[in-house]
């Protein structure tokens, strides 16, 4: 029997998402301060927090303990909204649109690919996988790898994966402390140790390994290399200074922005006003505390590394500044946008 029924209220309070921890071999075993999380002995350790994956449970509110999977199987429009849930039925998606995670990288993830929406839907799914990494920390000389460098060829890149030498074709960028990198699908690319990130990609989960530095794991050399693109829009970001919030990055499939909060702020103003006033979006903390109260919901509380799904139905809200916040909102965008 459906959880939602026909008598179900119209709007939706804000809800905030547990996370969901991943194991990874290149991964951290102690999380704070971000999340208290510390992996045993016998655990492997922690690569990614999900925040927005089907398996998260909800946090707070009359749906606590619910799956996100549930709600947006079964509520679709109430979360996401006319115009979302439009473009996720013309793609033949019901789910989110948007996964959102924050990736702890203690060692060299695999050099990887992810296949864009035209290859990803060749082999059966419904969605390829664009990405990117708001930079939440990073220590001296921290880097990441970010496409191929000029004139490399698919026989270099092939030779590479055999003999272990990929990593020279890379290219490689330092990365800082709020800085935004953007990935497109077929962008081939890697992550060094010393960095945070916050990863906002399509909802699909597809990785092609190309090198994983002898882990054993499973390498996907033919698909990797159909979904390589040798001309790719990866990089950094520039921000986008405007007068009431930063655009840290807008494209085809994700807008990122850092809102800032002196006191409070209303969830009015949190749209812009070019912005369709129904649809989903997503309030991360990437530091200090908040709280999200309205008159027709209990308020909710949001820690840093915390992350509220506001409904497209939502009722009207106000963000409280509760000591240090830094607040980053993440809405969906499309292709033909």
């Amino acid at each position: 029997m459906a959880i939602f029924s026909q008598s179900a209220p119209s709007t939706w309070a804000p809800f905030r998402i547990t996370p969901w921890f991943a194991e990874r071999v290149w991964g951290c075993r102690d999380l704070h301060p971000w999340y208290d999380r510390v992996a045993g002995s016998e655990e492997q350790p922690i690569g990614e927090a999900w925040l927005t994956g089907d398996q998260c449970l909800v946090a707070s509110g009359a749906l606590a303990g619910q799956t996100l999977g549930t709600l947006f199987a079964e509520a679709p429009e109430a979360l996401l909204g006319t115009d979302v849930l439009l473009h996720n039925a013309a793609a033949g998606n019901s789910n989110s649109p948007l996964l959102i995670k924050v990736l702890f990288a203690k060692e060299k993830l695999s050099v990887q690919v992810h296949p864009d929406d035209a290859m990803a839907q060749k082999y059966g799914d419904p969605r390829g996988k664009t990405e990117c990494w708001y930079v939440l920390e990073a220590e001296p000389g921290a880097q990441v790898a970010c496409g191929l460098k000029p004139r490399v060829t698919l026989d270099e890149i092939k030779t590479g994966i055999e003999s272990g030498t990929l990593e020279r074709s890379l290219n490689l960028l330092d990365v800082a402390q709020g800085e935004m990198v953007y990935v497109d699908a077929g962008t081939v690319h890697a992550i060094w140790p010393g960095s945070i990130l916050l990863e906002t990609q399509q909802n699909c989960d597809l990785t092609y390994r190309m090198y994983d530095y002898g882990r054993g794991r499973e390498l996907h050399i033919e698909k990797s290399l159909e979904a390589v693109r040798f001309e790719t829009r990866a990089g950094k970001v520039s921000p986008l200074q405007l007068a009431d919030r930063t655009v840290l990055i807008d494209g085809n499939y994700f807008c990122v922005e850092r809102i800032p909060v002196t006191g409070s702020r209303s969830s009015a103003s949190l749209r812009t006003g070019s912005e369709r006033a129904d649809g989903i979006q997503y309030l991360f903390a990437a530091g200090g505390e908040a709280r999200i109260s309205g008159t027709a919901f209990h308020a909710v509380e949001l820690p840093i590394g915390g992350m509220v799904a506001v409904p497209a139905s939502s009722p009207e809200f106000v963000v409280e500044n509760q000591g240090g916040l830094d607040l980053i909102r993440i809405t969906p965008r499309w292709p033909d946008k």
